[in-house]
């Protein structure tokens, strides 16, 4: 993926991310939803929350950047796909997906106002799409008070976007069109791949 429009539109509409993060000299992941700013920073900038007993946001080193790793749909291709499996046999196992990883510092945000902010624009966000969304407002006030209490805020200004979408646009016509049919038989994410795949055919 080129396009940074193209990388935070695939952001906006993935699952959470694993959030890897450098803690006492070892690598820690925490799967982590997060929202996307694009008017703050050169490359946008990513919001979320941490639970407090989490000690990722403890003993976080600052001075090693962190990593948001957004994945899409995925699927194992079999050599039996290709049509060119028949013509010359020369063809190996692989795997389509697609991926943005999202560097920058990552910020602890201690602060209720930021995280209820975090809280509402999540909310609006995977609550939207269902017919009968639920609000933070729905709770009672301090329900929502103690809820807040026990998370608090991170901020990453991204410095590096990059995007890999990997969907055999290297094979022939043929080829592709023989992945595509075998994976729409497939499973959920199978059918996922196939159908990115036609998109970008």
């Amino acid at each position: 993926m080129a396009e940074l429009a193209q990388m935070h539109d695939f952001i906006d509409v993935c699952g959470p991310a694993q959030l890897v993060t450098s803690n006492r000299g070892t690598l820690t992941a925490s799967i982590v939803p997060l929202l996307l700013d694009r008017s703050r920073g050169d490359y946008g900038t990513l919001v979320g929350h941490l639970a407090r007993p989490n000690p990722q946001w403890r003993d976080l080193d600052t001075a090693m950047e962190a990593l948001a790793i957004f994945t899409g749909p995925d699927a194992y291709v079999s050599p039996s796909f290709y049509a060119s499996k028949a013509q010359t046999g020369k063809v190996v196992p692989t795997w389509n997906y697609v991926t943005v990883h999202a560097h920058g510092a990552l910020v602890v945000r201690d602060d209720k106002d930021f995280v209820e902010g975090v809280v509402r624009g999540l909310t609006q966000k995977y609550e939207g799409r269902r017919a009968a969304p639920w609000s933070v407002d729905d709770a009672p006030p301090q329900y929502i008070d103690a809820m807040l209490g026990g998370i608090v805020g991170i901020e990453m200004r991204i410095t590096l976007l990059e995007g890999k979408a990997k969907l055999s646009q290297n094979k022939s016509h043929a080829d592709i069109n023989g992945v595509i049919d075998g994976l729409s038989d497939g499973t959920p994410a199978e059918r996922d791949v196939a159908a990115m795949m036609r998109d970008v055919r």
